[in-house]
């Protein structure tokens, strides 16, 4: 049994939500929090939502859950309420200047549709959580090795592409496992993607478990449902996931899911948590042999599949856009990198209040930006002229449209780059110095600050992971061997999900940042030359080889030189 499976056998992970109101109440410090609990309690804390900061000792993130990222205008201005007033940096870590761009008090909108929190004292949990309470939100199982955050189109129920609304089904999911004990404690984390629309922009092929529109006839009728889809991820060993012969109505989806996450819980690898994904597991048993398990486990009659109602796949929602009903609209807005001020998030909620109709909702969506909906059509321009929309605009460049950053080194414990602040400025760069055919209307570069793929590299055009580079440079910093390093990337092209869907090729290694710039450059000046009618970059990209793409990245190498960096 490996530590963190020993520390949750010794108490329940749940139970970490009782204790952090003890932590509270008595104040207790950080040093006494591990006297009373162990090590241990850092992994438990996580059911609670919280990641203790490893660079900030005594202050933690917080992780709000958000099914099929809905929220209610009352929802998204408590959570934006909440982030003005307590996420906060102390004055010894910046205080308001801590960050040069964003400030303070702010929060950061995941590719899982969750909103992330930093600077959060322990004192201030049980608060927050009694706010959440009166709108019905929680950070309960935002993090840990249990269900998290479910999936799902951010236009459901509102979109001319989707076959039926998923979002009840998303939330039901999403309601048994928060707070199920007996699914709380899994090998690892466990994702899931529930969607009714055609285009999959819940990304079901890089999840657990991603389940997708179907039709099929039983008993002389026609049904809507799910094909179902497993073993997807990312991070270190990536997988598209695989398809069962499996067919699943919607109010046998959360038994469906229970039995997953059953087969899973017996099945997987406990003892090398390296390898005990769902991934791997599916990929271990083949996908037949899983499904013969899930099958076993499972209380309801899971006929096999029918015909399948994916066409492709729809990376975001940015835009104004006709809602099924003729005289409404929803409005997606580009928050590059995903990170925006409480102020303004809640200042957004109450906009789509005045703006919308009754029936008006903040989405986030899984490219770390958001919707407004229900907004009539003599209202769009006038919501689209607010203070906050001119920033978050609705009609971005392309490279910041596509532009997706984690958390990065600033507050992750595993981040080996600054994302963040480096996403924002290159998406803007290049906007400004490339020019791009104009029916190309995004381009997806995303960039995780270590391995773990946080902001997914591998599904973008352009993906990043965080590496240190040696160079022959002064200006780098001195490590203990006497080399000089600065903060560098792995550089990947080429990825993209959907019918066409690859993982992006590493094409080169611990990359300069200061070399990235230029190196684009070159790369989108020859696809303007060389693009065939219609091809998109990741195309290009795939059908030149990497060869030859290293060539032209290579003829970059006289700008830096010259002085033209990344980092301008």
């Amino acid at each position: 049994m490996n530590t963190v499976e020993r520390w949750k056998q010794e108490k329940h992970p749940l139970d970490v939500v009782e204790d952090v109101r003890e932590y509270a109440e008595g104040g207790l410090t950080f040093n006494e929090i591990e006297e009373r609990a162990g090590d241990g309690e850092w992994e438990r804390l996580k059911w609670a939502g919280l990641y203790a900061h490893g660079r900030q000792r005594g202050y933690f993130m917080l992780r709000t859950k958000v099914p099929g990222g809905y929220l209610t205008p009352d929802q998204a201005e408590v959570i934006g309420e909440v982030a003005d007033e307590f996420a906060t940096a102390p004055d010894e870590y910046g205080g308001e200047d801590q960050n040069e761009v964003w400030g303070d008090a702010f929060l950061d909108i995941t590719t899982r549709q969750d909103v992330q929190m930093h600077w959060i004292e322990i004192e201030d949990v049980p608060e927050i959580w009694e706010r959440y309470d009166e709108v019905g939100l929680t950070t309960v199982q935002g993090c840990g090795d249990s269900a998290r955050n479910v999936l799902g189109c951010p236009a459901a129920g509102l979109d001319d592409h989707e076959c039926f609304d998923a979002q009840p089904v998303v939330e039901a999911v999403s309601d048994f496992f928060t707070g199920n004990r007996e699914y709380a404690n899994l090998p690892r984390k466990f994702k899931m993607t529930v969607t009714g629309c055609r285009q999959d922009c819940a990304q079901s092929q890089i999840n657990d478990v991603g389940l997708v529109p179907a039709r099929k006839r039983l008993e002389d009728s026609e049904y809507y449902g799910f094909h179902v889809r497993v073993g997807g991820g990312l991070s270190d060993g990536p997988r598209m996931a695989s398809d069962l012969d499996v067919f699943v109505r919607p109010e046998d989806t959360v038994e469906f899911c229970r039995a997953v996450a059953q087969t899973f819980k017996e099945l997987g690898d406990r003892n090398n948590r390296g390898v005990c994904r769902m991934r791997y597991l599916v990929q271990q048993m083949s996908p037949p042999k899983f499904e013969e398990a899930v099958r076993d486990r499972c209380s309801v009659d899971l006929p096999t599949r029918g015909t399948d109602l994916t066409e492709g796949y729809r990376g975001d929602h940015i835009g104004v856009h006709p809602q099924k009903r003729d005289d409404l609209n929803y409005v997606g807005f580009n928050v590059i990198a995903g990170r925006m001020g409480g102020e303004e998030f809640a200042e957004a909620a109450r906009v789509a209040r005045e703006y919308g109709t009754d029936e008006a909702s903040v989405r986030l969506a899984t490219d770390q930006n958001f919707l407004l909906t229900h907004v009539p059509d003599g209202r769009v321009e006038d919501l689209t002229d607010e203070p906050f929309a001119r920033k978050y605009r609705p009609d971005p460049g392309p490279f910041s449209r596509g532009a997706v950053g984690c958390t990065g080194s600033e507050f992750c414990n595993y981040g080996i780059i600054e994302t963040k602040r480096r996403v924002r400025r290159w998406a803007k760069a290049l906007d400004r110095r490339v020019e791009t055919p104009e029916d190309l209307e995004v381009i997806r570069m995303h960039m995780s600050g270590c391995s773990a793929s946080c902001a997914q590299p591998q599904i973008a055009d352009i993906g990043f992971r965080g590496e240190t580079v040696k160079i022959d440079d002064p200006e780098g910093t001195t490590n203990e061997e006497g080399d000089n390093i600065v903060e560098g990337m792995d550089f990947g092209l080429g990825g993209s999900l959907g019918a066409d869907n690859e993982f992006l090729d590493w094409v080169e290694n611990a990359v300069p940042a200061s070399a990235v710039i230029p190196a684009l450059e070159e790369l989108f000046a020859a696809f303007s030359e060389e693009r065939e009618d219609g091809e998109r970059f990741y195309e290009w990209c795939r059908r030149v080889g990497n060869d030859r793409l290293r060539r032209v990245m290579q003829g970059a190498e006289a700008n830096v030189a010259g002085g033209v960096a990344a980092d301008d």
